[in-house]
């Protein structure tokens, strides 16, 4: 259980698993290659929806697509691909399952032409998390000038649902910028963490 007397980004406050994620995950700098696969993935299925509905479903995705590692996605039967369209553990979208092959596809092919994801990834923000001091909600942006160069080339690499908010959210969530406000009791404890952070091609 999570302390509700703790001071939190407004966002979380909806529900238990919402502020637990916010406490523990949202805004951590990650640096393994499936993680921000699979958080890019998933925040692509996030498109029209609320977060906390692909949060409640992660698990679902997960077990569908087999911990989001892109050879076993490409390696998926047709039937077992069609089986994804009718199941209840994730969003039932054509496009948006088709979309995690697509990408899974254009990881496989980034990583054949020896294009390591994370370091890519973090080349965005110059490979390091950058702190922001926002003091309310209204403050934080939806995309940035780095979110829309990362659409833009994850888009000339094939990859789809990738537009310059869903990047923003992904650089959000997986810590390349620190927009905690700076009255969330995560706020410091995130901007240590980000000072000790380093990724490496």
């Amino acid at each position: 259980m999570t302390n509700p007397r703790l001071k939190r980004c407004p966002w979380c406050e909806q529900a238990e698993d919402y502020r637990l994620y916010h406490d523990k995950q949202w805004g951590r700098p990650v640096a393994d290659p499936i993680e921000l696969f699979e958080k890019l993935c998933l925040d692509g299925q996030q498109a029209g929806l609320s977060w906390l509905t692909i949060l409640r479903k992660q698990g679902g995705y997960e077990r569908a697509f087999l911990n989001f590692d892109p050879d076993a996605i490409c390696d998926m039967s047709k039937e077992d691909r069609e089986k994804l369209y009718d199941n209840r553990e994730i969003i039932r979208s054509r496009a948006k399952i088709d979309a995690i092959f697509t990408n899974a596809a254009a990881y496989i092919k980034m990583r054949q032409q020896g294009i390591d994801f994370a370091p890519w990834l973090w080349q965005f923000v110059g490979g390091s998390p950058i702190i922001n001091e926002y003091q309310t909600l209204a403050e934080v942006p939806t995309e940035s000038e780095a979110s829309r160069a990362m659409a833009k080339a994850l888009k000339q690499h094939g990859f789809k649902f990738v537009g310059p908010t869903i990047c923003y959210a992904f650089m959000q969530a997986v810590g390349m910028m620190n927009d905690h406000l700076v009255d969330c009791h995560c706020y410091h404890p995130v901007n240590e963490q980000m000072r000790h952070f380093s990724i490496t091609s």
